[in-house]
């Protein structure tokens, strides 16, 4: 564990060798030769000017938190931000002026603007994220020997300390302002909700936290009157870029994100992109919080919440897991083309749930924004979404037409004439349709407040949160999955997470085009704890005292035609139309949690009886007897597949039960004729 510990640290050491040369010139120069800070010995005599807000506002921990980490930092002001219109004005006005954001002009636009980031910043940087604990048995699996992990990064507590405290945060914040945010994931004084308090060099921090959390002084006049002062520390820096006159400045290949569960805290250095600097976010909503859940008995995860309402106006909560770009936004603001159906908004893409006193599983969503895909966004796919974006929202490395307008892959049919206009893309490049680039960038993003969707549920700020009565898990598979299917019980439904697969997206910098990975509960980038204890807590909920255990279904709108069956010059079209189309799908799934006798028995769950899916008035015809084949060969290659990788990846943490459920599996297909 040392040895593998201290090659780690030597390995991040030899690649920042030339950046912390160039840090410590530039700190030895501004500081008139003093040393970089206290590790080295002394403390600098610098004042911190605070230039909005007070520290008095804030509580004696959280107080003696930004004073220790500014002496570390050196900014040159501190800003207590309160939340307010006047503040964010501000600040947008200062990025406008320093390049970081343009306006977009377009009358079709209300107050929206765009960030174009650095090419080497442009997703996150799983390869650089960590889980420091004292045992990193607790923080990442044990793999079989001469295998490599994917299941989480680990390193000591002590080299983290060391490569943060020692080598990058140390003045990085010279010539910037310290931003002070105190946010709230979760309603504000709800049971659910957890606190947290981010210090950033940012103003797009500053602008994209306000959106995604609840932000500001409320949060701190809050902490003031509780009881409970526990936040969750967390300490940003973009770092110190050798092109000192970027726009975006950013140190990447300094990069570096640390999470340390067992002290509440958070250190990401060298990244602007959202996914690595909106600290509220994965980093905070999911693999802290999903240790603290582990603690605490419940459960944090990359799951929507959407609420659905029959015809007879009965209303179920749903939630469900997707890896990035599969669906999750689309889905969680469906537009349901059933009659007399309607879909409602709680949440969608990160999902706190916990059982009230009566043994229901009430979720919430932490978030109070969307930070969703938008290549794909259209109105045919999602028009509540482009119905949203139009106002209040920060996108983020999309292309602009020369008439003011915002422009990505998808709006081909929209109202944007790609005859006239000219469009520059993401990375200041001019493009037209017989380009072979890209207009936006594949992993571009819109960052939007939640409460002007018009879809947006009456109970998404409920603090109490809602009743879930379904998940579904699901991914991108081409072949082999059905549409959906629906787990024997609560233990099998862990199992089917467990054994999750999607291809990859461009979410994560390291993605590889159209390679399966396994993506367990679409939680994989996110545990933040040893998974093998992940599903034991899973398990563990399912054996609390009087739970009313939501069913747990399995979906994939992506099958495709066999190949085999098209000409050599024909591509497999999709099996299923999807997109509103999906409601039929829920409406099933609704009729289920009714316990309808609409389901028969297949190896691999419950799937719909012949008729019980409805279809009636899908053009063109749905090969239904192709999107729910269930083929022999394809499951037992499917169950290796799955055996593989726990055997690989989880040989010592794997819960027996799911062993167990594997092997059942592997008899019910090996039945099969």
């Amino acid at each position: 564990m040392l040895l593998r510990s201290l090659q780690r640290l030597f390995s991040l050491e030899r690649r920042q060798f030339s950046s912390y040369l160039y840090q410590k010139h530039m700190a030895s120069g501004l500081m008139s030769g003093r040393r970089r800070a206290s590790e080295y010995g002394l403390q600098l005599k610098r004042t911190f000017s605070v230039v909005h807000g007070s520290l008095d506002w804030l509580f004696p921990e959280a107080r003696e938190y930004v004073i220790e980490k500014a002496k570390l930092c050196q900014p040159d002001h501190i800003h207590v931000c309160d939340g307010s219109d006047e503040e964010n004005a501000s600040l947008v006005e200062l990025m406008i002026r320093n390049g970081m954001l343009k306006k977009i002009t377009s009358d079709k636009y209300e107050n929206c603007y765009l960030a174009l980031t650095d090419k080497r910043d442009i997703a996150r940087v799983e390869r650089k994220t960590y889980i420091c604990m004292e045992k990193e048995e607790d923080a990442v699996p044990t793999v079989r020997f001469g295998s490599k992990a994917f299941l989480g990064n680990w390193m000591s507590i002590e080299s983290m300390d060391f490569q943060m405290n020692r080598i990058r945060f140390p003045s990085s914040m010279i010539g910037r302002t310290m931003y002070v945010i105190p946010f709230s994931m979760g309603p504000v004084g709800s049971p659910l909700a957890k606190y947290g308090l981010e210090l950033t060099d940012s103003p797009y921090v500053v602008a994209s936290m306000r959106i995604m959390t609840r932000m500001g002084k409320k949060v701190l006049d809050h902490l003031m009157q509780s009881d409970d002062k526990h936040f969750i520390r967390s300490l940003h820096s973009i770092g110190r870029s050798l092109g000192m006159l970027s726009t975006w400045p950013c140190d990447p290949d300094s990069t570096l994100i640390a999470h340390f569960p067992e002290r509440n805290e958070i250190c990401s250095y060298g990244s602007g992109y959202g996914g690595n600097s909106l600290l509220g976010k994965k980093c905070f909503a999911l693999r802290i919080a999903s240790s603290l859940a582990q603690k605490e008995m419940w459960l944090a995860e990359h799951m929507l919440i959407l609420g659905i309402t029959n015809p007879e106006g009965r209303k179920k909560y749903i939630a469900a897991a997707f890896p990035s770009a599969c669906g999750k936004t689309n889905l969680a603001m469906l537009k349901p083309t059933l009659p007399g159906w309607k879909v409602e908004c709680v949440g969608d893409d990160i999902a706190w749930m916990r059982y009230d006193s009566e043994g229901n599983l009430r979720g919430i969503n932490p978030e109070s924004g969307f930070f969703g895909v938008v290549p794909g966004t259209s109105m045919k796919t999602n028009p509540y979404a482009m119905e949203a974006i139009h106002k209040n929202t920060i996108f983020t490395n999309v292309a602009m037409t020369n008439s003011g307008d915002a422009y990505w892959e998808g709006m081909e049919d929209e109202d944007v004439d790609l005859e006239e206009a000219e469009v520059t893309s993401w990375d200041h490049r001019r493009w037209t349709r017989e380009s072979e680039f890209t207009a936006a960038h594949k992993n571009s993003r819109f960052c939007s407040p939640a409460h002007q969707l018009e879809i947006i549920d009456p109970a998404w700020e409920d603090p109490k949160g809602v009743p879930i009565e379904a998940i579904l898990f699901g991914g991108r598979r081409e072949r082999v999955v059905p549409l959906v299917y629906e787990s024997y019980d609560w233990t099998h439904g862990v199992f089917v997470g467990a054994s999750m697969r999607s291809l990859t997206t461009a979410a994560s910098l390291e993605g590889t085009i159209r390679k399966i990975n396994h993506d367990p509960f679409a939680m994989r980038p996110f545990f933040g704890y040893n998974c093998g204890h992940y599903f034991q807590h899973w398990l563990d909920m399912g054996n609390v005292p009087n739970a009313k255990l939501p069913k747990i279904f399995h979906v994939n709108w992506f099958r495709k035609e066999e190949r085999s069956k098209l000409a050599a010059t024909q591509d497999p079209k999709f099996l299923w139309p999807g997109f509103g189309q999906n409601s039929r799908v829920l409406e099933w799934i609704f009729r289920r949690t009714d316990n309808e006798d609409v389901a028969i028995p297949s190896p691999i769950g419950l799937v719909p009886k012949y008729g019980a899916l409805n279809i009636e008035g899908i053009t063109p015809d749905v090969d239904m007897q192709a999107l729910f084949a269930i083929r022999k060969d394809d499951w037992q290659r499917e169950v290796q597949g799955v055996r593989e990788f726990f055997e690989d990846q989880l040989p010592k943490d794997l819960p027996q039960p799911l062993w167990r459920e594997l092997e059942k599996l592997e008899e019910r297909v090996k039945a099969m004729t």
